[in-house]
Parts: structure tokens; sequence; C-alpha cells
């Protein structure tokens, strides 16, 4: 495996960062998970924008232009010769002092990039569906740190992941402040209901996920009537169909939630369409390399 630090390729083994750097101490950085298939990197400009948006709203400047960035993932992933892969794309804010002040990073921030593979879950779930619950712990209050940035510090998600963890399901929905569904650990949710597809907006506490808005996407030019609109736990519950997204997950049905049955409690028919149509929407879209 070949990982790029700044610029130049190292083994895994010497693959190292510094214990000074604020990504490591802090969780001071931004990130962004990006698919290759077939090799095709699937919404790379999507995903750079966001790293972007994410770099600028914590101040922290990205020393690539997005062209180079572009470069620099698709000579990464050729560099390991993968056909499909996952990347870890990462721009910490770098070396710096036992302080929290980022004006003290003065080597300036990090760029890593991390080409592999990755089986969020098994095959199985992706038949026959997850059992997921609801848990305490609630999504970060915008006003806080708002769920759009992409940043590396996901305690919050972690924290919601080993609750899910501890009550033996694979992931969890986590609420807003509010109460309202706002996403999962590392997914954006969707309901079926009446032939109806239904999702969070992105303004209650959600990430803009970008699987989530290909979905979208799909569902419009399928004719199927989609809505971004406020959910509650009693909406999922008597949801026909449940489905997560994201990009390390792409589409996973899920058949239970906080031990009620979904649906028919196996994987409805417009998830199982939309999963078909996405993976025939990564086969021929997407940047050659």
């Amino acid at each position: 495996m070949k990982i790029y630090i700044n610029g130049k390729y190292y083994d895994k083994e010497n693959a190292k960062v510094s214990v000074f750097d604020h990504g490591f101490l802090y969780g001071d950085g931004v990130f962004e998970g990006i698919r290759s298939y077939n090799r095709r990197v699937f919404k790379l400009n999507e995903h750079i924008d966001r790293l972007f948006e994410s770099a600028q709203s914590i101040m922290l400047k990205v020393p690539l232009s997005k062209e180079q960035m572009t470069k620099a993932v698709l000579e990464t992933i050729k560099a390991n010769k993968l056909d499909n892969s996952y990347v870890r794309l990462i721009v910490s804010r770098g070396e710096g002092d036992l302080g929290l002040d980022p004006r003290k990073c003065y080597k300036g921030p990090s760029v890593i990039i991390i080409a592999d593979k990755i089986a969020l879950y098994p095959d199985k779930l992706y038949r026959e569906g997850l059992s997921i619950v609801t848990v305490p712990t609630v999504r970060n209050l915008p006003e806080a740190l708002n769920p759009q940035i992409k940043s590396l510090n996901y305690l919050n998600n972690i924290l919601a992941k080993i609750e899910a963890a501890n009550a033996g399901c694979d992931e969890a929905i986590m609420l807003d402040s509010l109460g309202y569904v706002a996403e999962c650990t590392g997914d954006n949710i969707f309901v079926v209901k009446n032939g109806h597809l239904y999702t969070p907006p992105q303004c209650m506490g959600t990430l803009r996920g970008i699987t989530r808005d290909s979905i979208l996407e799909i569902a419009r030019k399928n004719k199927i009537s989609a809505h971004e609109h406020v959910i509650t736990r009693h909406e999922v519950y008597i949801s026909d169909e449940c489905f997560l997204t994201g990009t390390a997950a792409e589409i996973i049905p899920v058949v239970k939630v906080d031990g009620r049955v979904i649906g028919t409690g196996k994987p409805g028919k417009m998830t199982f369409s939309l999963m078909g149509k996405f993976k025939e929407l990564t086969k021929t879209s997407g940047i050659k390399y």
C-alpha cells in the first residue's frame, strides 16, 4: 500500500504524522470518504467541493487547489493499482504545540490520501436488512459543531456507535436536539410510505450526503415522489420501507427499528430498485483513471 502524505508516497508501515499534529491532538481537520468503481471515481468533484467547504468553515487553508487535489487522489489510486477502491482524503491543521491555538501550527496543513478497500457491512445484510436502534446521544447542534462540517472530530458519532453496539445493533439512529430524526452514525436515512420517499432535510443536523443526493437525483429522474421533510421516530416505525445511504455503506436496507418490524420485515421493492439504479449509475459515471 502506498499512502500519500504531503506530496510523497510512503509504505503503510512508514506512513506517519507527528504526535503534535492538531488532527491527532484535537480532531482539528476535515476529511472525505470517496469510492471508485471500475476505474472511475464516483462524484469526485462533489467530494472535493465538500472538503473545501468544510475547510472554509473551520478557517483551514487547504494547501492544494481543487485541481491539484483531484490529481493527487487519482494518482494515489493508480499507485495502489486498484480498480475498485475506498479513498480516505484528510486535511489536518498540521503540526503545532500542545495548546489549542491553530496559529501555532507553523508548518501548515497536512494532506493525507489513503486508497484501500472497505466492506462496511457483510453481503448478507444487503440482502436481508439491518436492525437498528435509536440511541441517547443526539447529533451535534449546528450552533456548536455544525454537522455539515465533515471534521476529524467524530466523537459524537462514535459514542452513538458504541451505544448501538451495546444494544446489539450495527447502526444507530441519532436524533437532533428537538427530537427529530437526524441521521445515523455514518449514513443518511430514508423512509418510504405509500410510494413516497422521505429523508430529513440537511438543515436538521444532517450532513449533506453525496450518496443521499444521488438517490434524490435518481428518484427525480424516475418520477418517484421524493421529499426532504422532518421525520419523527413514529414516521420511521410506520414506514413501508427504510434504508440508509453513505459512500462506504452505499445503500443498505433496514428491516427493524427499536424492535419494530418495518413493513413486511424484508427489504422493500423501492429499496431494491434504488439499489440497482445506484449500482448502474456508479458503472457509467465518474472520473476515469
